[in-house]
C-alpha cells in the first residue's frame, strides 16, 4: 500500500444547482410549461390526465382536505395501493404543508394501530381494502385506540364527499397556505424497517425527495418525452420520489399499470402506452423475463429505467438491458432515509460498470465508506460502512431523537448500515451488511420485529430470525425457533398465528425448530453460522452463489 492511499470519500460535483423551491412550486412551473401533456395515466382504473387536469384535481384535494380541518404540519395518512388518487394526495398534501403519513398495503392491525399513534395521525385516507385484506374492518378496530384520529375516509365511498368539501374553502385560502411554506418543511413519514425492533419513520422535506426526484430524472434524461411505467409501490419511496417526482420534475409520463405488480399487465402496459422507462426490484424484472408470454410484446420503445431495492444480479441486468431493449438501464443505491438515492450508475458509463456496481455519488451529495469501529475513511478498495451527507439526509425519525442520533452523526453523515467497496474511479459495490436487516424483494424486514412477535405465542421460548437466499426475492425470512418445555408447535400452527396480523412479507417461510443456538463464548447469537447452516440444510447454494452488484 502506498504511503498516502487515495481515501475512500467522493462529492457528486454539479453545474445543475439543487432546486430551492417546494414540491407545489415545482409541479406549478412543470404546469405551465406542459400543462397538455399527459401527467398520469392509471391503466386499471382507465384514469387519464394532462398536468393541467393534474393540478386541478389536487388543487380540489387540497382544499378539501383544508375543508376537514388539516392544518399545516398535520398528518394525513394513506393506507392504500396504487391508484390515480395516491398521486393526487401525494401532491395535495405538500400544497398544503400537511405531512404525509405513507402507510404499507400489507400492514395488518398492529403495525397499522403503531403507525397512526406513532406518527398523532390526524386524518387517514384508504382503499376498502386490498387483495382479500379488508381495510374498513381494520380500521374499525383499531381507531377506538387512536386518539389523534379525528377522520377516517373511504376512497371508494368518501372521495367524492372529499372533493365536494372544496366549495367550503376559496382558492385564496390555497394560495395563501402555499405561499406560507418553505422548502425545509417536513412533507413526509415514511416507516422503514431497521433492526431495533418497530418501524422508524423517517421524515423527508419537500427539498429532499423533490431534489432526489429531479436529479435521478436527469441522470435518466428524462423530458416531457418520457413514458415512465411505474409498477412499484407509491407508499415506498421508488414509487413516489424516483417514479413520480422524476417524472413532474421534468413533464413526463407516470404510467401506473395496476394496483400491485403483476408482470403480464406490466408487459401489456409497456407495449399499449409506448413506456419509454421502467422500473422495477430485480424480482420483478425476473417475473417479466421469464413470463410464458414475454415474446409476444413489443418492448421496443423502451429506452431507459431503474432497477433497485435490493441487491441487482449481474445476469438479470445483462438481460433486461439485452431482451428488453433497456441499453440505459441503471442501479440506484440508497435507503429511505436518504431520500433514497446516493449512488446511481450513469446512462453511458462501460458496462462492466453499470452491471456490476451501484454507480457513482450523486450530484450534490457525498459518500464515504469508514472503518465501522474506528469511524476512519478506509483507502480505496477497502471494505467499510457506507455513509451519505448532504441535501438528500431525513429531517430525522419522527417523534425519536434517540433513534435519529444512533443513525446520523454529529458531522450529519448517515450511517446505512451497509458494507462497501468504493474503488478507484469512485464506483460503490454494496458487499454485505453490518446490520441483520432482511431485504425480501425490496422490502426491508427487521429480524427483531418479527423475533418480538414471536414471543407472543405462548409456546415459543426463544427465537432467533435470519435472513437466507433466494433466487426469487434475494431473501426470505427464516425463524428457529426453541419451543417452551411441554409445549409443543409446527410451522403450520406459527404460521396461521402470524397470518393477518403481521405483513404476509415479514412471516417466515422457512421454520427450524432447536434446543439451542450457536453461540459465542460471551453468549452472543451467532446468526451468521445459522446462516451458514440454513442454506446447506435448505440446498440454498445456487441462490447464496448468485452475484449482485
Amino acid at each position: 500500500m502506498s504511503p498516502n492511499p487515495v481515501p475512500s470519500y467522493a462529492h457528486g460535483t454539479s453545474t445543475t444547482p439543487l432546486l430551492g423551491e417546494t414540491i407545489g412550486q415545482n409541479l406549478r412551473r412543470t404546469v405551465e410549461r406542459h400543462g397538455d401533456r399527459e401527467a398520469l395515466v392509471v391503466a386499471s382504473q382507465g384514469f387519464r390526465a394532462t398536468y393541467q387536469q393534474l393540478w386541478a384535481l389536487t388543487s380540489q384535494v387540497a382544499r378539501g382536505l383544508m375543508a376537514l380541518g388539516v392544518q399545516k404540519g398535520d398528518r394525513v395518512g394513506l393506507w392504500s395501493p396504487n391508484r390515480f388518487e395516491w398521486v393526487a394526495v401525494q401532491y395535495a398534501t405538500a400544497r398544503i404543508g400537511a405531512i404525509l403519513v405513507n402507510i404499507n398495503p400489507a400492514y395488518r392491525t398492529s403495525e397499522l394501530e403503531y403507525a397512526l399513534n406513532q406518527s398523532g395521525t390526524k386524518v387517514l385516507l384508504h382503499a376498502r381494502g386490498f387483495r382479500q385484506t379488508d381495510y374498513r374492518g381494520m380500521v374499525k378496530e383499531v381507531q377506538p385506540r387512536c386518539a389523534s384520529l379525528a377522520a377516517a375516509l373511504v376512497l371508494e365511498d368518501d372521495w367524492q364527499r372529499l372533493l365536494d368539501g372544496a366549495a367550503d374553502v376559496s382558492e385564496g385560502a390555497l394560495a395563501a397556505r402555499e405561499a406560507s411554506l418553505q422548502f425545509d418543511d417536513a412533507i413526509n413519514i415514511q416507516y422503514t424497517s431497521g433492526t431495533t425492533g418497530f418501524p422508524k419513520g423517517a421524515t423527508l422535506s419537500h427539498h429532499n425527495v423533490l431534489n432526489n426526484g429531479f436529479f435521478i430524472g436527469e441522470a435518466l434524461r428524462y423530458g416531457p418525452e418520457d413514458r415512465v411505467c411505474i409498477p412499484v409501490p407509491f407508499y415506498h419511496c421508488f414509487g413516489m420520489v424516483i417514479g413520480n417526482l422524476a417524472c413532474t420534475s421534468h413533464g413526463a409520463t407516470m404510467v401506473i399499470p395496476a394496483e400491485a405488480f403483476d408482470p403480464l399487465t406490466v408487459l401489456q402496459t409497456v407495449q399499449a402506452e409506448r413506456c419509454t422507462s421502467l422500473y422495477g426490484v430485480p424480482t420483478m424484472f425476473i417475473a417479466e423475463l421469464d413470463h410464458p408470454r414475454f415474446g409476444e410484446f413489443d418492448l421496443s420503445t423502451l429506452r431507459t429505467g431503474v432497477m433497485a431495492g435490493s441487491p441487482c444480479p449481474v445476469e438479470v441486468m445483462k438481460q433486461v438491458q439485452s431482451r428488453m431493449h433497456m441499453r440505459e438501464v441503471t442501479i440506484c443505491y440508497g435507503m429511505t432515509e436518504t431520500s433514497p438515492v446516493s449512488t446511481q450508475s450513469a446512462l453511458d458509463e462501460p458496462l462492466d460498470k453499470r452491471v456490476s456496481t451501484v454507480g457513482r455519488v450523486h450530484p450534490h451529495l457525498e459518500v464515504k465508506v469508514i472503518d465501522p469501529g474506528s469511524g476512519e475513511v478506509v483507502p480505496r478498495g477497502s471494505p467499510g460502512e457506507l455513509c451519505t451527507r448532504g441535501y438528500s439526509v431525513m429531517l430525522g425519525y419522527w417523534a425519536n431523537p434517540e433513534a435519529t442520533a444512533a443513525a446520523v452523526d454529529a458531522a450529519g453523515w448517515m450511517h446505512t448500515g451497509d458494507l462497501a467497496v468504493m474503488d478507484d474511479e469512485g464506483y460503490v459495490k454494496v458487499v454485505g451488511r453490518i446490520k441483520d436487516t432482511i431485504i425480501r424483494g425490496g422490502e426491508n424486514i427487521s429480524p427483531r420485529e418479527v423475533e418480538e412477535f414471536l414471543h407472543t405465542h405462548p409456546g415459543v421460548s426463544e427465537t432467533q430470525v435470519i435472513g437466507v437466499p433466494s433466487k426469487k426475492y434475494g431473501e426470505e425470512v427464516m425463524a428457529w425457533v426453541r419451543v417452551k418445555p411441554g409445549a409443543t408447535l409446527t410451522a403450520e400452527e406459527l404460521t396461521r398465528f402470524c397470518t393477518g396480523r403481521i405483513a404476509s412479507y415479514k412471516i417466515p417461510r422457512f421454520w427450524k425448530f432447536v434446543d439451542a443456538f450457536p453461540m459465542t463464548v460471551t453468549g452472543k447469537v451467532q446468526k451468521f453460522k445459522m446462516r451458514e447452516a440454513s442454506v446447506v440444510e435448505l440446498g440454498l447454494e445456487d441462490a447464496a452463489a448468485i452475484k449482485t452488484a
